[in-house]
């Protein structure tokens, strides 16, 4: 027999099965009460009329025979029959006194401080009254009621005592689910126990665990985040200190100008260090929380990358432009794809020298969408172009100037919409392409 894991199930099955059981123990008892009771009554009913007519009476003797005793006989059933001309020619041998009167059918009469039920019925012959005291029949109603009513009150305990057994143990591991979080300390997130659980708990616990696993997450970018900038930050600071002190013992207007200007690059690169980890701190804080996915046009994010940084370019020497823009799109979060565009083209700039070229192109064929960038640049050697996507891992003897974090956040974005990122060499400009592909169904 298969075991339920339905909370519902488990307590309609032993609840229905326990009402069941005591359904029928009930109507058992009831019926072998019920017939006991009928076969008391009928039994009654045929001594009480075998004591009323065994005095043997005369007719016309309206009084109890010599040597019986009236006060004796059961006196719960009286018998009287009356001729037609109102004579009373026959009675039960009982203490109680009728009125002479009789009203056919059914009554109920009052006489000597009692309440009789009166039957009567007349012939062309006689009229024949039948009464019987209702004190007896409220005992007889009493005993049936007591006799019905005490199985209920036998079963009803025990009903109580399964039913109380029956949902504490199906609820025993909500109970242990509750103990669990409740005894867990503030850094414990690791999940809570599934084994056992009802089909209508699993689910709740299994959403506990994955909201568990974000705020672990989010636990571990925040400290992350704590740890590569103090980490990363010491230096830029440390030069700036020290351009400052250079700053303080310049002799020389020409030394001055040279500690200035020394200074305002440090404070640029520890600027851009700055602007970098604050993107990869909310890229990182939007995969923990789990942003809401929209449809993004790639053509759209790719035409506003090129205008932004159009004048980077330029005021580089480099030719940027959008060589295709297919209408691709995909599933994802517009902001964080726009920051992967920008860090890619952003790069490319950094690292092509004057009077290069750079090509921004979205794809769309069967396989899915992409982006693609190439320059003219130098490239990545090809024993490096995996240690690149490390933070704040630069390449021996780059020139150029960077934090280390682009390469790293625009990984990350990648991953989070399910996309791949690779770096390769460009064959029509010689330089780095790097080529993120969405799967078809993003």
């Amino acid at each position: 027999m298969k075991v339920t894991h339905s909370l519902r199930g488990r307590l309609l099955w032993f609840l229905l099965a326990a009402i069941s059981i005591a359904a029928i123990a009930q109507a058992s008892i009831a019926y072998r009460t019920a017939l006991a009771d009928v076969d008391q009554i009928s039994d009654y009913h045929m001594q009480q009329m075998a004591l009323s007519l065994r005095s043997g009476a005369a007719l016309s003797n309206m009084e109890a025979p010599a040597g019986i005793d009236a006060t004796a006989e059961n006196g719960d059933l009286v018998v009287q029959v009356w001729t037609p001309d109102g004579v009373q020619v026959f009675r039960s041998v009982s203490p109680a006194r009728l009125p002479q009167r009789a009203v056919l059918g059914f009554s109920n009469v009052q006489a000597n401080g009692k309440t009789y039920r009166i039957f009567s019925v007349q012939t062309s012959s006689q009229t024949v009254q039948v009464a019987q005291d209702m004190a007896a029949r409220r005992q007889m109603a009493g005993n049936v009621a007591l006799r019905t009513v005490g199985p209920i009150a036998v079963m009803m305990p025990i009903l109580m005592l399964v039913v109380w057994w029956v949902v504490s143990g199906s609820l025993e591991p909500v109970a242990r689910v509750r103990k669990q979080v409740a005894s867990r300390q503030a850094d414990d997130l690791s999940p809570v126990s599934e084994s056992g659980l009802p089909d209508e708990v699993r689910p709740l616990v299994q959403e506990l665990n994955l909201l568990f696993g974000r705020v672990r997450t989010a636990f571990d970018a925040q400290q992350n985040f704590v740890a590569d900038a103090a980490h990363e930050l010491r230096t830029p600071l440390a030069a700036l200190k020290l351009q400052v002190q250079g700053l303080e013992r310049a002799d020389s207007p020409d030394a001055r100008q040279v500690a200035v200007s020394r200074l305002t690059a440090g404070i640029e690169r520890a600027t851009r260090l700055v602007e970098q980890l604050l993107v990869l701190a909310r890229q990182e804080a939007g995969a923990a929380g789990g942003a809401k996915a929209q449809q993004v046009a790639l053509a759209d994010l790719a035409r506003r990358t090129v205008g932004d940084l159009a004048g980077v370019a330029q005021n580089k020497g480099v030719d940027l432009g959008l060589l295709r823009a297919d209408d691709a799109r995909v599933n994802g979060q517009g902001d964080a794809l726009m920051i992967l565009l920008r860090n890619l083209v952003d790069n490319a700039i950094k690292y092509t020298p004057p009077g290069g070229t750079i090509d921004l192109a979205v794809q769309q064929d069967a396989a899915g969408a992409r982006i693609v960038v190439e320059d003219s640049g130098p490239g990545i050697p090809a024993e490096e172009r995996e240690r690149v996507f490390d933070r704040f891992y630069r390449i021996a003897g780059s020139e150029a100037s960077g934090s280390g974090l682009g390469l790293a956040i625009i990984k990350a974005i990648a991953e989070r919409h399910g996309a791949t990122l690779t770096l390769g060499q460009s064959e029509r400009l010689g330089g780095l392409s790097a080529v993120v592909t969405f799967p078809k169904n993003a």
